[in-house]
């Protein structure tokens, strides 16, 4: 039985390059579990082929704003003249029917929903060593050697806040990282903070039952 019947909004975070896409995809391979990927809200016009809902939720900047206003995201950003943001609302509806929500974000942006949904969990995936960091930064070939020792020095002062977290993934093999996050994940649903009020339910259901 899951005791705590409210899905869990998994945050998986870290620095660029340390593969949180890659295990997120590993995530949603295993089977039994009820994942959801959190998509994200854009003022940016839909590139050839994106599908509203699907891709990205694409609103006007005047909408984006808003809602800004309104206290409407987990967390949003600016980037090249475009919004882009979590809704809340959206989050919350699947967290309400059991889903767990898995919300793929840079540091920064993970900081934010930090503070609007401390009962998160917050997973900072981090890389073997510096030295592999650098060579997968390297090893993409899409960015000049000035670049990749710019993402480098982002990278270190990002470790500096893996504190902040509740667990540390090292992602040395990503299916030996996804299934640390399952784990981290049946565990979490058993914390007694979330389980206990439907526990409490379950025995008076089974005491009434007795009678």
């Amino acid at each position: 039985m899951k005791l705590n019947q409210r899905g869990l909004l998994i945050v998986i975070s870290g620095p660029s390059g340390v593969g949180k896409g890659t295990v997120r995809k590993a995530l949603f391979e295993f089977e039994g579990h009820d994942f959801v990927y959190s998509i994200s809200m854009t003022t940016r016009p839909p590139r050839e082929g994106e599908v509203d809902g699907v891709d990205y939720y694409f609103v006007t900047k005047e909408e984006f704003e808003r809602r800004i206003k309104a206290g409407a995201f987990l967390e949003y950003a600016e980037f090249v003249g475009h919004y882009y943001g979590t809704p809340k609302d959206k989050v919350d509806a699947y967290l309400d029917t059991g889903k767990e929500v898995v919300l793929e974000i840079e540091v920064e942006g993970a900081l934010q929903v930090r503070e609007k949904m401390p009962d998160a969990v917050f997973l900072f995936i981090a890389p073997p060593s510096r030295e592999a960091l650098y060579n997968r930064l390297l090893s993409r070939g899409s960015e000049d050697p000035t670049t990749v020792v710019n993402r480098m020095d982002k990278a270190e002062r990002e470790f500096l806040l893996a504190h902040k977290y509740d667990y540390i993934i090292v992602n040395d093999d990503v299916r030996n990282a996804a299934d640390k996050i399952i784990a981290v994940v049946r565990a979490e649903h058993a914390k007694t903070e979330r389980s206990i009020q439907s526990y409490r339910t379950m025995l008076e259901v089974d005491d009434t039952h007795g009678q």
